[in-house]
C-alpha cells in the first residue's frame, strides 16, 4: 500500500513525496483513514513507528477547510516533554507546506509574550505541554471552546512525569462533541482507564506488542566489575564507555544517564579525553537545548549525553548508536530510549552498561520486552544466552580483578595467622558470641589503678581537694582571692 492509498489530498502527498517518503508504516497504513472519517483512536504502537505522520497528515487535510478564530484554536495536541512538541511542530512545517494553516507552540523556556502574541491572530493547531497551556488559560490568554479535534500523544509519558491532573482538567475546558486521538507506547492500567474516559467508542489500533523494541535494534549488555565497593564503578563504567566508542562504529550516539547530575560528569569525562561530546538536561535553558539539539542534528558532536528528557521526541536521522550509560529504573524507559535508533527500517545498536546491583532492573526489563539481552563481546556467557544476575548469587569475576577477603578459617591459636586488632568503643565492653569477655579471663584483667591515665575515664581522673590547697571546687585554677578561706597562722 501506498500513501496515496489512504484518501489524502494531493497537496499532502506532493509534501510527503518531498521528504522521500512512499510506503506508510503499519500505524499510518491503519489510523489515516480512520482519522479522516473522524473517528475517535486508541493507538498503541512502540517508538519510532510513526505515530506523528498517522495524525498529523490527516488533520491537515481535515483543516484546511475554515477558519481560525483569535484566541480560539480550531485543534489542540498535547506532549509531555518540549523536544516532542517541536517535533510536531516540525512535522507540520514539512506536511504542510503547501497549506496556510496556522500554528502555535506553547513550551516552557520560551518568551510568554511572543506565544501570546501568535494566540491573538488566531491558530489552527495548537501544541503544547500542560503546563504552559494551563498558564496561559489562566492568564485569560486562551480559550478552548471550538477545539474540534484533540490529541493526546505519548499518554504513558504523561503518566510517569505526573501530567495526568492536568490533562485531565484541559480535558473539561475542551468541547464534549469533538475527535480525540490517544496515543501510548503502552497501556497500563491507569491509561486505559484514561481512554475510557476521554474516547467515544474509539477503534483500538495496535500494531505491535506493547512496550516492545523494534526488530531493527541490536542489543548487547556490557558487565563491568568493581570489586567490593558498594556503589561504587562510575569510574569503571566511564572507562568502558569510551572503550565501547572507540571499539564499535560509533558515527552518532545518545548516552543516556539515570540522573541530571551524572550528565555533567559523563561529559566533562569525554571531553577531557578527547571525545567530541555535548550535554542535554533538564536544567538547561531551552534555548540552549534546542541550540545543543540542532548542533547534534548536524553532526557537529559525536555523542550527546543526556538524562530521559531526551527518550521520546528525538527524531535523527541514521542514528548509529544508543549507549544506556545506566540501567533505566522504570523497564518502559529502556524502550523508548533504544527507540531513539533502529528508526525508519534502518539498523541500529543499542548498548547497555550494567553491574551486578543492576540484576533487579535488567530481570524487569526482560520480563517486558519478552526476552533476555545477550552480553557483548567476551561478556556473553557461552551457551544459554545472557541470564539475569540474580541478587543472592555473587556475579563472575574476572581473572584480575578484586574479591572478598577470604573468611579466616585458623583456629585461635596458630601462631601462622597474625592477630586481629578490634576496636572497642568506650563504653562497650560486650564480647561478640564464641568470645570470652574479660571477667572470663582475670589472668589478663589489669586493676583500675594500674591502668596508665589516658586509659582511664574522664570520671576516673583525680581531683584535687579543696581542703587540701585552698581552692573551690568548680572554679578550677583561678579562683578569686576574696573566695578563698582565710589562712590559718602558723604556730
Amino acid at each position: 500500500m501506498k500513501f496515496s492509498d489512504l484518501g489524502l489530498s494531493e497537496d499532502v502527498l506532493r509534501a510527503v513525496a518531498d521528504a522521500g517518503y512512499e510506503t506508510p508504516t503499519p500505524i499510518q497504513e491503519q489510523a489515516i483513514p480512520l482519522v479522516i472519517q473522524g473517528l475517535d483512536i486508541l493507538g498503541c504502537a512502540q517508538t519510532g513507528t510513526g505515530k506523528t505522520a498517522s495524525f498529523t497528515l490527516p488533520m491537515i487535510d481535515k483543516l484546511a477547510a475554515g477558519q481560525a478564530k483569535a484566541r480560539m484554536p480550531r485543534s489542540l495536541i498535547l506532549e509531555p516533554t518540549r523536544e516532542l512538541a517541536a517535533q510536531v511542530a516540525d512535522n507540520f512545517e514539512v506536511y504542510g507546506k503547501y497549506h496556510k494553516l496556522s500554528k502555535a507552540l506553547l513550551i516552557g523556556g520560551v518568551s510568554l509574550a511572543d506565544q501570546v502574541r501568535v494566540i491573538d491572530r488566531g491558530v489552527d493547531v495548537l501544541i503544547a505541554t500542560p503546563g504552559r497551556l494551563l498558564d496561559l488559560f489562566e492568564r485569560g490568554k486562551l480559550l478552548l471552546i471550538d477545539v474540534k479535534i484533540l490529541v493526546i500523544d505519548e499518554s504513558d509519558r504523561m503518566l510517569d512525569m505526573g501530567f495526568i491532573p492536568d490533562v485531565e482538567r484541559i480535558v473539561t475546558f475542551i468541547p464534549k462533541f469533538r475527535q480525540t486521538l490517544f496515543f501510548s507506547a503502552t497501556m497500563p492500567p491507569e491509561i486505559r482507564r484514561l481512554a475510557d474516559a476521554f474516547l467515544t467508542n474509539p477503534r483500538e489500533i495496535s500494531v505491535s506488542p506493547p512496550a516492545t523494541p523494534a526488530e531493527t535494534v541490536i542489543q548487547a549488555l556490557v558487565m563491568v566489575h568493581h570489586g567490593d565497593r558498594p556503589g561504587g564503578g562510575q569510574k569503571e563504567k566511564r572507562a568502558a564507555l569510551r572503550r565501547l566508542v572507540k571499539s564499535e562504529r560509533v558515527k552518532n550516539a545518545l548516552v543516556f544517564c539515570n540522573r541530571k547530575r551524572d550528565v555533567g560528569v559523563v561529559h566533562r569525562s569525554l571531553v577531557r579525553h578527547g571525545f567530541n561530546a555535548a550535554q542535554l538536561h533538564g536544567d538547561m535553558a531551552q534555548s540552549a537545548r534546542m541550540e545543543t539539539l540542532g548542533r547534534f542534528k548536524k553532526g557537529d558532536f559525536q555523542l550527546l549525553v543526556c538524562s530521559d528528557v531526551a527518550a521520546r521526541g528525538l527524531d535523527i536521522v541514521n542514528m548509529s548508536h544508543v549507549i544506556n550509560f545506566d540501567v533505566p529504573s522504570h523497564a518502559e524507559d529502556y524502550v523508548h530510549r533504544i527507540g531513539r535508533t533502529g528508526r525508519a527500517g534502518l539498523t541500529g545498536h543499542a548498548f547497555t552498561i550494567t553491574t551486578p546491583e543492576d540484576s533487579k532492573y535488567l530481570a524487569a526489563i526482560f520480563r517486558l520486552i519478552g526476552k533476555k539481552i545477550p552480553f557483548a563481546g567476551e561478556e556473553a556467557p557461552a551457551a544459554g544466552g545472557a541470564e539475569p544476575v540474580k541478587p543472592s548469587e555473587p556475579a563472575q569475576r574476572q581473572p584480575g580483578t578484586p574479591g572478598p577477603a577470604a573468611p579466616d578459617l585458623a583456629e585461635p591459636g596458630d601462631p601462622s595467622q597474625p592477630k586481629r586488632r578490634r576496636r572497642r568503643r568506650r563504653g562497650k565492653g560486650k564480647p561478640r558470641d564464641g568470645q570470652q569477655g574479660l571477667e572470663g579471663r582475670p589472668e589478663q584483667q589489669k586493676s583500675r589503678d594500674e591502668r596508665p591515665e589516658r586509659e582511664k575515664g574522664r570520671d576516673e581522673r583525680p581531683v584535687r581537694n579543696e581542703q587540701a590547697d585552698g581552692q573551690v571546687v568548680g572554679m578550677g585554677r583561678h579562683t578569686p582571692a576574696f573566695l578563698l578561706p582565710p589562712a590559718k597562722p602558723n604556730n
